[in-house]
């Protein structure tokens, strides 16, 4: 199963955004744009989101982020700590 998920790292509350067992490119851009929707109406912003280097995420992904002023931040390679809270919620 893919779920994925958003944490604010100040509050750490977490939004999960759906759960497939076969993500489509158009089921994760969509999946994008679903918490910049939220925010908008919340009027809230974000500056950045720390995503991991997954194949499934498409190009598309980030531009809907970065059409929202948000900035993708990729992790490092090998940098479980770069995303420890969202690692620690995934528990692995």
């Amino acid at each position: 199963m893919y779920v994925p998920a958003v944490i604010e790292h100040r509050t750490r509350r977490i939004r999960t955004l759906g759960a497939t067992a076969h993500p489509t490119a158009a089921w994760v851009t969509q999946a994008a744009r679903n918490p910049v929707m939220d925010l908008q109406n919340a009027g809230c912003r974000a500056r950045f989101l720390i995503r991991d280097r997954n194949g499934k995420f498409p190009d598309l992904f980030d531009t809907v982020l970065a059409d929202a002023g948000i900035q993708a931040v990729l992790t490092g390679v090998r940098m479980p700590r770069m995303n420890a809270v969202m690692e620690r919620w995934v528990q692995t």
